[in-house]
């Protein structure tokens, strides 16, 4: 059933993607804010209280109803798993920027693929040359794919395999979505706000993190150049800050030959509105260094398109073998 439901969810995700700003999303906003006002009172105790309501509890009640409805009917379990996927996996809320930036660059565009930037990223991209401004297009790019899809994707095939259903999937998605709320609350709306819940949220996702963003990194070195993705890997992770994206983005570097990381761009806009996912945190892509490769150009796009559909595909395949190997025994 999981490969089904996987299947299906990406159909209905790539025919009819959820509008920016829809009412899940508005929900999930006032989800946070409401726990956060209402179980949050500064003391450093609060804070695994607080991200435990918000995180977990909808994951338990996901849960709760995927028993009942699994009780009464397998198909109406298996609707619940591509109604959970459809909302949780977001391959479409990024693309499009993404697209509309590689014809920009395409036309010669720079000015209006700095503005799509920026408008994306809430990066000051003014100053961005060419080549920058398209290693900043693939590495939010890839970060995307990989907390859009396949974090999503090893969370609810671990949580299905033992009888939670979707829950892997809400949960996954309700961290990192924590982490970014509470750090945007934080930086741009002059806020106060736990700093034991900033710190506990960023660490519980990095956990939450660890495993997918290695089966992820794992994945582009699979499909892409294996032996320079692994070296990658290992040389260059440590670049980053945060190390699950540096493995990721170390291994798609390697993968395709290309030539990510270094400083940040010069800046960051305040993002004072409700779609403060877009926003981006100082040191998100910043890295300590650059890896071996050649520098970003525009044909860098499409190779790391290729490079994502084919983990894509890779993760697919593995997944319909486990769901026939179930079938058969």
């Amino acid at each position: 059933m999981n490969f089904f439901a996987v299947l299906l969810a990406l159909l209905c995700e790539q025919l009819k993607p959820l509008r920016h700003g829809n009412r899940v999303h508005q929900s999930v906003i006032g989800w946070v804010r409401w726990t956060g006002r209402n179980f949050d009172a500064g003391d450093e105790h609060h804070a695994a209280v607080v991200w435990a309501i918000t995180v977990l509890v909808p994951g338990l009640v996901v849960t709760l109803v995927y028993w009942g409805l699994r009780h009464f009917s397998l198909l109406l379990a298996l609707g619940l798993d591509v109604l959970i996927l459809y909302l949780t996996l977001g391959f479409r809320q990024f693309s499009h920027y993404f697209t509309d930036i590689r014809d920009a660059l395409e036309r010669g565009d720079d000015a209006t693929a700095r503005q799509l930037l920026a408008e994306w990223r809430h990066l000051d991209a003014s100053e961005l040359p060419r080549t920058e401004l398209i290693r900043h297009v693939i590495e939010h790019s890839l970060l995307a794919a990989h907390r859009h899809v396949f974090g999503v994707f090893f969370w609810f095939i671990v949580c299905s395999t033992v009888g939670l259903g979707p829950a892997g999937a809400i949960v996954y998605r309700m961290a990192e979505f924590a982490s970014r709320y509470w750090a945007f609350k934080s930086r741009t709306l002059d806020a106060p706000t736990n700093p034991r819940l900033l710190a506990l949220s960023r660490q519980a996702f990095a956990v939450v993190d660890h495993l997918p963003a290695r089966l992820t990194a794992t994945g582009f070195a699979i499909v892409g150049n294996f032996e320079e993705a692994v070296n990658g890997w290992r040389r260059d992770a440590s670049l980053w800050l945060h190390p699950n994206e540096g493995i990721i983005l170390a291994s798609a570097a390697g993968a395709v030959g290309l030539q990510l990381g270094g400083a940040a761009a010069p800046g960051i806009t305040p993002d004072r509105s409700k779609t403060f996912d877009a926003g981006s945190e100082p040191d998100a892509t910043g890295a300590a260094g650059s890896t071996a490769g050649a520098p970003p150009q525009l044909a860098h796009l499409q190779s790391v398109v290729g490079l994502v559909w084919r983990s894509v595909v890779l993760w697919m395949l593995l997944l319909a073998l486990l769901t026939l190997a179930n079938l058969v025994g």
